[in-house]
């Protein structure tokens, strides 16, 4: 799918984010799913894109996606500062949401792969409430080896599924969809995180005016303290240190980009 895309991305800290809104992404989806074509969805928020300067498996995993999306609010802002904008966020679980509403509406087989076997188990009850017209092609816990993911996989492909959603934690997830995707042949892979703890109501999301305000994280640390604080504040550190190195080389880019083609149409 990445081999013929019509979408403009930006370059931010070595990742490749599509600069598309929510009607954008939903429409490739609709016509993969339509054309059976593969499309691997990648998100990435300020942590993620810290862990890629480490990680090079979750790095190969984003590099190999075939759209990569900004998860966090974060994310766009540095975009802006760059002087390459991103049209808008596109959070993962918010496209989840949209993704469930038009499988619905079409009938679509949605298989759901991850957190506690009672946490999937709740997410599908929520599923079949919220969303009547979704096939349930299948679900399964997280909770399995990397010995058992050809099993999985082969599990995933068997239920003709045309939208996996796969809430593992990073890089599990996106390591385990760059692997078996070809094995699952299902037209949209998207790896969620923790959206099926809050479809289950495990965890409640943080209110409509953090997420505009890039405070996710903060209410993250406020419900889990003791698991969350040290990580966020070191990752959140790094993201504005990187950030600040990409807006410097990006400004000092165009200056010299600039300067360049004057001098050319000068001497022309």
């Amino acid at each position: 799918m990445n081999k013929n895309k019509k979408y403009r991305t930006v370059n931010i800290l070595g990742i490749e984010v599509a600069a598309l809104r929510m009607d954008g992404v939903l429409d490739m989806c609709n016509e993969c799913i339509a054309r059976k074509y593969p499309l691997l969805i990648g998100v990435v928020n300020a942590a993620k894109l810290v862990n890629c300067q480490k990680d090079a498996e979750l790095l190969k995993s984003l590099e190999e996606a075939d759209i990569v999306l900004a998860d966090g609010q974060p994310v766009v802002w540095l975009s802006k500062m760059m002087g390459n904008p991103l049209p808008e966020r596109v959070a993962g679980v918010d496209l989840m949401d949209k993704l469930l509403e038009r499988a619905s509406e079409r009938q679509c087989g949605v298989y759901f792969l991850g957190a506690r076997p009672d946490v999937v188990q709740k997410v599908v009850e929520v599923v079949r409430r919220r969303y009547p017209g979704v096939r349930i092609a299948g679900f399964r816990d997280g909770y399995f080896s990397t010995e058992e993911d050809k099993a999985v996989a082969e599990d995933i492909r068997a239920s003709s599924a045309d939208i996996i959603f796969v809430a593992m934690t990073s890089p599990r997830k996106e390591n385990f969809l760059r692997q078996w995707r070809k094995v699952m042949n299902v037209p949209v892979c998207h790896g969620v995180g923790g959206s099926f703890d809050v479809m289950a109501g495990v965890t409640k999301r943080a209110p409509a005016w953090m997420q505009k305000t890039g405070m996710e994280w903060f209410y993250r640390v406020m419900q889990e303290p003791g698991r969350m604080w040290k990580r966020y504040l070191v990752t959140n550190s790094i993201f504005i240190g990187l950030s600040v190195g990409a807006v410097i080389r990006a400004r000092l880019g165009k200056r010299y980009g600039a300067a360049i083609s004057q001098t050319g149409s000068k001497t022309d």
